[in-house]
């Protein structure tokens, strides 16, 4: 397979870069380790600038990806190597089996009676889904996924058999395509700090503690509550909720850089808490609030709300309170004196992990001491979105257009 651009990762950066470069003419493959396009962005409930969801913006894109004939795209894919120079590059992908042909779009509903269920990973294992599924339902491509382990399921065998069902695969195997292009941009994006390594928050302990990128699945209309915001533990109401920021960020035992999107995030979910309770107390736990430019304005918004608190102080720790609550200790750092707070579900703020840094690239790339790529010149990959560094949505778009640039100036040598 021979293109122009290679691009690695099929999120908002990807997604981008790949429809930008295709609109200029050039030749482009795009390639996702998951069975779908999207990324973070379609984790989330919604997402700033607009606070629309997903399909806004990327249906859109999705749109532009399938009207146009220069972009190939290749998921249930990672590279297994990339070797060359600046306009002869040679990358072996490896593709995953989705044990579900191509043409196959949908089973009349069968699927629903799949007896075979699995950690659901796109919502970070709060609920149970179907082994034999469709990913989402803005799936891109549209296309039903079996998992490895459940393919080899005998209860999943048999489903298939008595079910009759055609266009899947069982015995469907990997296989490694060779493409060869000219320039590789690398927007693999991040994954969210692992909060279990802050035992003082007791995450994953007590089951009310919950993560931000948790809290964007729980507040979302397909995830594991169907939208509504409940208590993890008994699935209650909410009456009283806590943001915990910089949780594992700006701290040299963890994370020592401030992710940039999680005072926006929080300030954000807190809205929607206050939506679907109008009676619910929010309180906000921050070392300092990083709301630059225009978002200054949607944090005064939230500050005149007389149901949100906002707490100068950083949370020492969160504690099993009784029924269910939590109780978060915190020294407020204004008056040097101890606050407590018992709520029904202590959100945490957790930073972004470039994902160049647990799942190293099989290529060298000139990362900093945190693992974001550098993009210096001096390696054969151009970086995007928050491979790059932390950032919003829209700071992701305008990098993934100046990646695009450089990539077609390493193509031409100017």
């Amino acid at each position: 397979m021979n293109t122009d651009l290679l691009v690695i990762g099929g999120g908002i950066a990807g997604i981008t870069a790949a429809v930008e470069a295709a609109e200029t003419g050039r030749e482009v493959v795009l390639v996702e380790k998951q069975h779908q396009l999207g990324g973070r962005v379609l984790q989330m409930h919604k997402y700033f600038p607009k606070l629309c969801p997903p399909v806004c913006g990327l249906e859109i894109n999705f749109r532009r990806i399938r009207q146009n004939p220069k972009i190939k795209v290749l998921t249930g894919a990672k590279p297994t190597s990339i070797e060359g120079v600046p306009g002869d590059l040679t990358a072996i992908i490896h593709v995953e089996p989705s044990y579900v042909k191509a043409d196959f779009t949908s089973g009349n509903g069968v699927e629903n009676d799949c007896p075979v269920e699995i950690a659901d990973r796109f919502n970070f294992g709060m609920n149970r889904t179907k082994a034999f599924r469709l990913p989402h339902e803005l799936a891109y491509p549209y296309r039903y996924v079996i998992d490895e382990e459940s393919a080899h399921d005998p209860a999943m065998k048999q489903f298939i058999e008595s079910s009759g069902i055609e266009g899947v695969d069982l015995d469907m195997q990997p296989e490694d395509v060779e493409v060869k292009a000219k320039a590789v941009i690398w927007a693999t994006g991040w994954e969210p700090y692992d909060a279990n390594k802050l035992d003082h928050l007791a995450y994953g302990r007590l089951p009310n503690v919950v993560t931000n990128m948790e809290m964007e699945r729980i507040a979302a209309v397909n995830g594991p509550t169907k939208g509504k915001i409940l208590r993890p533990s008994d699935q209650q109401p909410i009456t009283r909720a806590a943001f915990v920021q910089c949780a594992g960020s700006r701290d040299e035992n963890h994370l020592p850089y401030c992710s940039a999107v999680c005072c926006m995030a929080s300030l954000k979910q807190s809205r929607y808490i206050r939506e679907q309770y109008p009676d619910a107390e929010i309180h906000i736990f921050f070392i300092d609030a990083r709301t630059p430019g225009r978002w200054e304005d949607f944090y005064q918004e939230v500050q005149e709300d007389e149901k949100t608190v906002i707490h100068r102080g950083k949370v020492a720790r969160i504690e099993e309170a009784g029924n269910g609550m939590v109780t978060l200790t915190a020294e407020n750092t204004l008056t040097g004196k101890l606050e407590q707070v018992s709520v029904d579900m202590a959100i945490l703020a957790t930073g972004m992990v470039p994902t160049v840094a647990v799942d190293a690239p099989p290529i060298k790339i000139n990362v900093d001491e945190f693992g974001f790529i550098q993009n210096n010149g001096t390696s054969v990959v151009v970086g995007a979105g928050v491979a790059t560094g932390p950032k919003d949505v829209a700071s992701t778009n305008e990098e993934a257009t100046g990646a695009v640039v450089r990539a077609l100036q390493m193509m031409t040598g100017k």
